[in-house]
């Protein structure tokens, strides 16, 4: 009998293990643990007539019980879609998909947006979803946000989640590459700078996949603003492209915004700039991205306004909590590469108690470093990473005071002390870091931080 394998007994991989089960497939999932918490997964989805097998490594032997029947091997966005052992099972005929193409399998009928990006995915995720649905959309978001994506298709097929009008599904280089089918009805590209190279191994290997995307979208909303993604202005084929600026002078654009601050589509003012309560030049841009795909699914200049204006924000991106000693509080978690971290320091009021460190990656610092150096009186740092980052912030003129921590905890007790004597106008855990040295995920980092805040202003 043929069977799928999947790997893993992550969130990705339960929920598309479930899906293809749900959907009359053998199901047989390997995973590389085998502690009591990956036994208590095992367990429940055996109660579902899914095989699991625990303590098996990802490599060829694992799978050669089953090398004859296997019809597909599903995996998680955490393996390296260029891992060895991959490669082994394609030179022996077998197919490799990542979760969001089982997804696509069960939902690519119903109209898909697909955002991607290095920076701004999730803001624009989690405003898009929020418009769609204050309209009366049925419009889930998920992929990197809300659900996974298998989790989202099993929860449509058994009823609990509507049908959807719009499938809103945040897509990582992770995601596309292991899902070539995916072609959403419309595809997002916020933003592209150098990440991930440890991964992809080039930025233009990082840069195709992303844009491979776009590219198989019916309609390709593309950030203007974003010089790497501008810069190919004049390459793109696809018969249907719009970009979008923040720029009123901005030439061969849909959507930008005037001089005197309104969104306009053409010649067309929208509704005023000011309507989403959140800071930043890049909101905007997002704004702008997000406008457009709203638009294109049909709602009103005036209802996507009273969403943007009621929009909440988005947990762990310049997340505000509130304030301790006068002091005013973000939680930028989210900020994992020296992209993202540079937007919070532009993004908060100087000066800046800055707490940065955790699993550092490749990329270009330099605009991080001058902003330290312009917009912080402290920085902080913890976690694997922090010799390196001390090392960076030591090669330039930064004339601040920089300490170094094992944990978040104590650097946050020693920024609130900084922050106080230094009478610091924020204090901004903005890491430039991923979390995998010591939590999970980039959640978890900023729900430990958002904890010990409350904690810190109840005492």
């Amino acid at each position: 009998m043929s069977c799928t394998i999947v790997v893993g007994l992550g969130r990705s991989g339960v929920g598309a293990a479930r899906l293809l089960k749900a959907h009359g497939a053998e199901v047989i999932v390997l995973e590389r643990a085998n502690d009591a918490a990956a036994q208590r997964k095992a367990t429940a989805l055996e109660e579902q007539g899914i095989e699991v097998k625990l303590g098996q490594a990802l490599e060829l032997a694992s799978f050669e019980p089953w090398l004859g029947a296997i019809d597909q091997v599903v995996i998680s966005p955490g393996i390296a879609w260029t891992h060895p052992t991959l490669a082994a099972l394609r030179e022996r005929g077998v197919t490799i998909r990542g979760e969001m193409a089982i997804a696509w399998q069960a939902l690519g009928h119903r109209p898909w947006i697909g955002i991607t990006g290095t920076n701004g995915k999730t803001t624009v995720t989690h405003l898009l979803h929020h418009v769609l649905t204050q309209a009366g959309l049925e419009a889930p978001m998920a992929g990197n946000v809300g659900f996974s994506a298998a989790e989202l298709a099993l929860s449509c097929r058994d009823g609990s989640t509507p049908p959807p009008d719009w499938v809103v599904m945040e897509m990582s280089s992770y995601q596309i590459e292991a899902a070539a089918e995916v072609a959403p009805r419309i595809g997002i590209w916020t933003t592209l700078t150098p990440d991930h190279l440890e991964r992809h191994g080039t930025l233009e290997i990082y840069r195709s996949i992303k844009r491979g995307l776009l590219e198989r979208s019916e309609l390709a909303l593309l950030n203007g603003d974003d010089p790497d993604i501008s810069r190919s202005r004049d390459q793109w084929r696809h018969p249907q492209v719009r970009w979008v600026s923040t720029q009123a002078e901005s030439t061969d654009t849909d959507l930008s915004i005037s001089a005197d601050h309104w969104v306009c589509r053409g010649k067309e003012r929208l509704f005023s700039a000011d309507a989403l309560p959140m800071q930043g030049a890049h909101n905007r841009q997002n704004m702008l991205l997000v406008t457009a795909a709203a638009l294109e699914a049909g709602l009103s200049p005036a209802s996507i306004e009273s969403g943007l204006r009621s929009f909440p924000g988005v947990p762990h991106r310049l997340e505000p909590l509130g304030c301790l000693h006068d002091v005013a509080v973000f939680n930028d978690s989210k900020a994992t590469n020296y992209d993202a971290a540079a937007v919070g320091l532009r993004s908060v009021t100087a000066p800046v108690v800055l707490l940065a460190g955790g699993q550092t990656k490749q990329g270009d610092a330099q605009d991080w470093l001058q902003l330290v150096n312009q917009r912080c009186s402290a920085v902080i740092l913890f976690g694997a990473g922090a010799e390196e980052l001390r090392t960076l912030i030591a090669s330039t003129p930064f004339s601040g005071s920089v300490a170094m921590f094992e944990g978040l905890e104590a650097s946050l007790d020693h920024g609130l002390s900084l922050a106080r004597e230094q009478k610091a106008a924020s204090l901004l855990l903005s890491p430039a870091c991923a979390s995998f040295d010591q939590y999970s995920d980039f959640e978890a980092r900023g729900d430990h931080f958002r904890s010990l805040i409350e904690a810190r202003q109840a005492a």
